[in-house]
């Protein structure tokens, strides 16, 4: 049998391995505690961006009525205050234009001008001309059509519900292109009322997956067009700080993170998966909102990565 002298050591022995456990556990709780991930950086790849005065053109490919063609437009048209016919009502909330404002502090760091949108023009092709099921390619030989005789501008090329387009809601709500030689650029954007509208339209309809919050009030009764509107200035931000592929992004060219595409879902403070934020309510339709524009108009727009912060910044 072994002596007492021999079990108090073998005791010994164990507790004492047991509080070196203890220790480089806690040694590791530690260091994983005081580990903070780098911040996010959009670097600027030194190419073009798309500054000064930006001559916008819509395609609207489809169907579109006239009122759902003006919720687009009184967007485009709020981005730069001039242009806003704003009543003493709007003038205390967060507006269109403020949203904008990051995409001057880009521009100002990379040593250019101010971007200023101006809707230039609009163009209907009702009748499908290239059918109603497009390749991506497609898209870009329509925007070359819409830009021809005046290039060197951005277009916006906007399909109906009823177009079905190669990756539609299987890989994106949009995208945007260039052709750097004539120094233009396109965003195609669609809707997708009928389509997809949890993965394009979210937070007006249900998400596809995830946590299945109920949908917000769109701000403009159209849950397609104020899902495009989301989506078109997230590929508007985009589109003015890396047109070309060589402007602002992080991670790979072909797959770039950009000024707004950092921050999906985020609408206002305490957004999170499936919540998109702290909003506006509007008391008389009960739709949600966060920035007021042309002619009364209340838009649901993406919180934009500010630079200054390296955060997600939201307008409310």
């Amino acid at each position: 049998m072994a002596s007492s002298q021999s079990i108090k050591t073998a005791l010994l022995l164990v507790v004492l391995v047991h509080l070196s456990f203890a220790n480089l556990c806690y040694g590791a709780r530690r260091l994983t505690a005081l580990y903070q991930p780098p911040p996010m950086v959009l670097a600027y790849h030194m190419g073009a961006l798309l500054e000064g005065e930006l001559p916008v053109s819509i395609l609207w490919y489809g169907k579109f009525t006239p009122a759902q063609k003006s919720i687009v437009a009184d967007f485009l048209v709020s981005l730069t205050p001039q242009q806003q016919k704003l009543s003493s009502s709007t003038l205390t909330a967060p507006s269109v234009s403020q949203w904008w404002k990051p995409i001057e502090t880009y521009m100002k760091d990379a040593g250019k001008k101010g971007t200023r949108i101006v809707l230039s023009d609009q163009i209907t092709d009702e009748s499908y001309s290239m059918g109603k099921t497009l390749k991506r390619s497609q898209i870009s030989q329509l925007a070359q059509k819409a830009s021809s005789k005046q290039p060197g501008r951005l277009v916006l090329v906007l399909t109906a519900k009823d177009v079905a387009l190669e990756g539609f809601c299987m890989s994106s709500c949009g995208f945007h292109g260039s052709d750097s030689k004539k120094k233009s650029a396109f965003i195609w954007v669609g809707n997708s009322e009928t389509q997809c509208p949890g993965q394009c339209a979210w937070p007006f309809h249900q998400p596809i997956y995830g946590p299945q919050t109920p949908p917000l009030g769109a701000p403009n009764g159209d849950v397609g067009l104020d899902g495009m509107v989301i989506n078109i200035a997230t590929l508007l931000a985009g589109t003015v700080t890396n047109p070309f592929g060589n402007g602002y992004f992080q991670g790979s060219a072909d797959a770039p993170v950009e000024a707004a595409s950092a921050c999906p879902g985020v609408y206002g403070k305490g957004a999170y998966q499936g919540y998109a934020g702290d909003l506006l309510l509007d008391p008389s339709t009960g739709a949600s909102y966060n920035a007021q524009g042309a002619n009364g108009r209340k838009y649901l727009l993406p919180a934009m990565f500010d630079p200054c912060t390296s955060s997600c910044s939201t307008i409310v």
